[in-house]
């Protein structure tokens, strides 16, 4: 068996026992016995995931600048940028609509009672919208320091400088060759260490399932069949739209994509977080035959710009919570929602919870009440466990589509 498919074994063992464990634990436990567990095993996962976000900094930046290098002249970083921003924007916008139209049939808000909010949760949520303005936005999109930058892992700021740095050695042409070669050594060197930090997802897999299930146990899935059933089909018609947009342009090499990212869609999918698999999803479409040069330029990019599970789940909540306060909002009034989320969902990437942040800052924006989040808290982590898995599908896709318009997409390496 190939390592890659051990590992993915691995999780998917670690993810039952996890849920096992969880279950276990919720059911038999005291409630401060559940509390000290969650706790305690959760400390798996942070292991797991601080050493990924060890690496995150410095790979988005070595190999975007490498990539901007290697494609040469700026005309060509125009195009490819241009070809990107143009599959971004689109399918930012088929997800929020599938959100919207889905919201409107299914009225998922109507369900949903007060009796099960999680107000305190809730509070804590809306206190990060306090500075959510376009100065904000402003702040968190452009860096004041690369070092500071890194320091926080703020992803979009480490983009905006790493482009700029890229089409700054790109014009140099052949005196900023040695440097860009240093950068490509030392990106190839973290992503041997990606390796390494992987053998540790299955832990980090493990604790991130028990700590959840032991807290709030299956029955929470009851509280929300509906809104979490109607969010599940919501999910799916985006897989569905994705991946038969994928077949049109990749063709028969579609399921092989599908195939060589499934590892990074398992451990997003059980850690909810897009983080964790970025060095590993790198080294994957890279196999799959994607340039490094296009993955390194388009992968880092996606993540700030193209989270398309995100964008759904974004304008499904915002309608479900008016509707569960009886708000009706005309499709006129939806659709600006939808331009809205459009553009403040690009300034927070990298925010826990981010979806819900926007959430809550967008209801405010348009006199629903804000405290509303409170009612889809307590199913929030299984949702997000949906979102992430798409977010990774949608910037995989992206990354292989942009490839192959480029014609720079190889036979798949073994």
């Amino acid at each position: 068996m190939k390592k890659s498919n051990k590992l993915t074994l691995y999780i998917i063992i670690a993810m039952v026992a996890g849920a096992g464990l969880g279950y276990i634990i919720h059911e038999n436990a005291e409630p401060a016995t559940i509390d000290v567990f969650q706790k305690n095993i959760k400390l798996l996962t942070t292991i797991f995931l601080r050493l990924i976000q060890m690496i995150i900094a410095p790979l988005v930046f070595t190999t975007l600048v490498v990539g901007i290098a290697k494609l040469g002249d700026l005309k060509t970083v125009g195009r490819v940028g241009g070809k990107a921003l143009l599959w971004f924007i689109t399918a930012s916008l088929v997800s929020l609509l599938i959100g919207m139209i889905l919201v409107n049939i299914f009225k998922p808000g109507e369900g949903i009672t007060l009796s099960n909010a999680d107000m305190s949760g809730a509070k804590e949520l809306i206190g990060k919208t306090q500075s959510f303005s376009v100065a904000g936005f402003i702040e968190h999109l452009f860096p004041k320091s690369i070092f500071e930058a890194m320091a926080t892992n703020e992803i979009l700021q480490i983009v905006i400088f790493s482009i700029f740095f890229g089409v700054a050695a790109a014009a140099m042409g052949e005196k900023a060759k040695g440097l860009v070669k240093a950068f490509d050594t030392a990106s190839h060197i973290i992503l041997k260490m990606v390796g390494y930090v992987m053998n540790f997802a299955p832990l980090g897999v493990f604790g991130a399932l028990a700590a959840v299930i032991a807290t709030k146990g299956l029955a929470v899935f009851l509280f929300y069949i509906k809104y979490f059933l109607y969010f599940l089909l919501g999910i799916g018609v985006l897989w569905v739209v994705l991946i038969g947009v994928g077949f049109i342009i990749l063709g028969k090499r579609m399921p092989s994509l599908l195939k060589t990212i499934s590892s990074p869609l398992i451990i997003a999918f059980s850690t909810t977080s897009s983080e964790a698999v970025f060095p590993k999803l790198t080294e994957e479409l890279e196999r799959f035959g994607c340039k490094d040069k296009i993955v390194s330029f388009i992968l880092p990019l996606g993540y700030s710009f193209n989270l398309d599970g995100s964008m759904m789940y974004m304008t499904f909540a915002s309608m479900a919570i008016a509707q569960a306060y009886g708000i009706h909002l005309d499709i006129g009034t939806q659709l600006t929602m939808l331009l809205v989320l459009m553009l403040t969902s690009k300034g927070i990437a990298g925010v826990p919870r981010a979806s819900l942040v926007v959430v809550a800052a967008t209801c405010s924006m348009f006199n629903i009440p804000a405290i509303g989040i409170a009612l889809i808290l307590p199913i929030d982590h299984f949702c997000d466990m949906f979102r992430t898995a798409t977010n990774v599908l949608g910037n995989s896709l992206a990354t292989a589509v942009v490839s192959k318009w480029e014609g720079e997409l190889e036979e798949q390496k073994s």
